[in-house]
């Protein structure tokens, strides 16, 4: 082969940036909290944002972007890592899960080529290796960090994370983020039809998007100091929410309101070529922020390291557009939950694989809005309409479906329709093949992952991956038969599997039955010597709730005194859960109370008391108390 011609393949396979000198890309990512697609820019006529108005204006909007899930820290991981939560064990907030060293922060990729990489501030990345994927990732990750403590020259990636719209800035007993002359007027608030039209929802409603506008506020000055330092030419800036609203129906469920954000991608001229769309231009390409890792690497023609399951969307490397994109909702603070969703561009399904749950389950923290404490009153009381039942109902059909063109509130299930058979199938299957492909661990019990993971000391993705600790086409066949007719007999059947996690769906399946799982009542009661502690709480919990078994009762109860977090915790949110049925361990909860470290499990405890005493829940009590004394001054 000749020198000339090796020479033209070297130019050929050498990055564009490299060529005559180009200079790279900055990169600057603004990102907030709790916000669905409320801005101007997505048509929201009551939202004041002229700040992210004017960079939506200059670059695209993606008006079909998502998330994974519908809480901050599995977001934050899939993000940092370019792979899904559920791979690897990291999809309950506030869990510890260790992942392998391979996975590493997508910014390492940056740094290694020669950027600067700043996080300013949150990090929040739900994994035990989060010190080491912080230091791996960021020059600088503090409150402090900024482009400006780079080298002289040196090309920078930047991110900074604005609080203003998280959740509990919107608690009545949090201040005011605007003037008076400046706050959105509740009388003109749009509400939404899953929420009853009350003082509250409106207070709500105008509290939300004045916390919007303080965020565009924050959003305004990022931008004008990068064009006060000449730097606004030379840098492609983005814009995205980690998830969906923070209030009722948004944060921590599956619809459009928790898991649907506002993706803005701005490129100065020089780089307009990346553009899918010119300034002011919307691109309705489907795309998930876990794809974010590996379109910055595109566009700096940087390798996109094989393990990453985001797609590039932008850049020499982008993929074909997505046909689906997938959520998932796991553990919430103490709340216990398991469904999971498919996307398309127009239809959304949602298999809930704990339907005898109520979206609304009693969350501390959450119950702090005046809102959702208000929802919870109005649905006991029989208030409130079919639409706001969806979310606030005491159950969930196993599976909904929805035309988010023709419903955007996604408000109409279309799962029993029979003209809309063929859709549910190509979802219900695309979900379905998606948790074999990504190996579902969120469907292996928290406590079962822990016990396997300190066993062996190995990382749970790595476990999960053997046969013989996670038989995932037996645990995925009981578990899609949760909520669905005809199957006590084959749940009391599997009981009796090899596989703990297949008795966990299996007893999970049979909460679900309701009353026809008291007559099983003999295989439940065996279960309560399962050698797995999660079989044996759902068994306890089955058998208290159609049976009145008060030797189940005691069994929950006495669990609350073993010192195991997490036995703990799922004990005490089942107790919870059981409401008036657990008045008898009423006791038992007031003795285990002081003792109890884990504050998810100290919450449930907590709630029960209160619910069982008729009084305030201590938990967020003293934060109402110390709203009244700032009031008064």
């Amino acid at each position: 082969m000749s020198n000339a011609l090796l020479s033209l393949m070297a130019l050929l396979l050498m990055p564009l940036a490299a060529l005559a000198g180009a200079p790279r890309p900055n990169i600057l990512w603004i990102s907030c909290e709790d916000t669905s697609p409320w801005f101007g820019f997505c048509g929201e006529k009551y939202a004041h944002t002229p700040n992210l108005d004017a960079l939506a204006r200059r670059g695209v909007y993606y008006n079909n972007a998502f998330v994974t899930a519908p809480v901050c820290a599995p977001c934050r991981y899939a993000i940092i890592t370019s792979t899904y939560a559920t791979s690897y064990g990291t999809q309950r907030l506030r869990s510890q899960f260790a992942v392998p060293n391979t996975i590493k922060g997508f910014p390492t990729c940056l740094r290694q080529a020669g950027y600067y990489c700043s996080n300013n501030v949150k990090t929040d990345y739900n994994t035990s290796a989060e010190e080491r994927i912080i230091a791996e990732s960021w020059d600088e990750s503090s409150n402090k960090a900024h482009w400006r403590n780079r080298k002289p020259g040196q090309p920078f990636f930047a991110v900074f994370n604005l609080g203003e719209t998280h959740q509990g800035q919107v608690f009545e007993n949090s201040p005011p983020k605007l003037d008076p002359a400046e706050q959105h007027d509740p009388a003109t608030a749009p509400m939404p039809p899953y929420y009853p039209d009350t003082p509250a929802a409106r207070r709500t409603m105008a509290r939300v998007h004045d916390c919007i506008t303080a965020a565009d506020k924050r959003a305004g000055a990022i931008l004008a100091e990068l064009e006060q330092a000449g730097l606004k030419d030379d840098t492609i800036v983005f814009f995205w929410p980690d998830h969906g609203q923070g209030i009722p129906r948004g944060k921590r469920t599956l619809w459009d309101t928790g898991l649907k954000v506002p993706l803005v991608v701005c490129f100065p001229e020089k780089y307009r070529h990346f553009a899918p769309a010119g300034p002011g231009g919307a691109c309705d390409r489907l795309v998930t922020l876990v794809d974010l890792g590996p379109t910055l690497l595109s566009l700096l023609e940087l390798s996109v390291p094989a393990h990453m399951q985001g797609r590039a969307f932008l850049g020499k490397a982008a993929t074909a557009p997505r046909d689906y994109v997938f959520g998932a909702r796991d553990r919430v603070d103490e709340a216990l939950e398991l469904s999971r969703s498919v996307r398309d561009n127009r239809y959304l399904y949602i298999r809930n694989f704990m339907p005898d749950l109520s979206w609304n389950q009693p969350e501390t923290y959450s119950d702090q809005l005046d809102l959702r404490r208000e929802i919870t009153k109005l649905a006991a009381a029989g208030k409130l309409n079919a639409a706001q039942l969806s979310y606030a109902a005491p159950t969930k059909p196993a599976e909904l479906l929805y035309d988010t063109d023709k419903d955007p509130w996604q408000i109409n299930n279309l799962a029993g329709d029979p003209g809309h058979r063929p859709v549910l199938e190509r979802l219900r299957k695309a979900l379905r093949d998606w948790q074999t492909e990504t190996r579902d661990v969120g469907l292996i019990h928290e406590w079962q992952a822990e016990k396997l993971c300190k066993n062996t000391k190995k990382p749970l993705v790595e476990l999960a991956r053997e046969e013989n600790n996670f038989p995932l086409d037996r645990v995925l066949d009981t578990a899609w038969r949760v909520g669905l007719p005809g199957q006590v007999e084959e749940f009391t059947r599997r009981l009796g599997d090899s596989d703990a996690t297949v008795r966990y769906w299996a007893a999970v399946g049979l909460r679900a039955a309701g009353r026809e799982a008291a007559a099983v009542k003999d295989a439940l009661q065996k279960a309560l010597r399962d050698e797995s502690l999660p079989v044996r709480i759902e068994a306890a919990g089955v058998l208290v709730a159609q049976c009145d078994d008060r030797a189940a009762l005691d069994q929950l109860a006495g669990m609350l005194a073993t010192g195991d977090d997490l036995a703990v915790l799922y004990a005490a949110w089942t107790l919870q859960l059981l409401g008036e049925k657990s008045r008898p361990a009423l006791p038992a909860m007031q003795t285990a109370l002081p003792g109890a470290k884990q504050m998810y499990a100290r919450w449930c405890i907590q709630g029960s008391i209160a619910t069982l005493t008729g009084t305030e829940n201590p938990a967020f009590a003293a934060r109402t108390k110390a709203a009244g004394k700032k009031g008064k001054k």
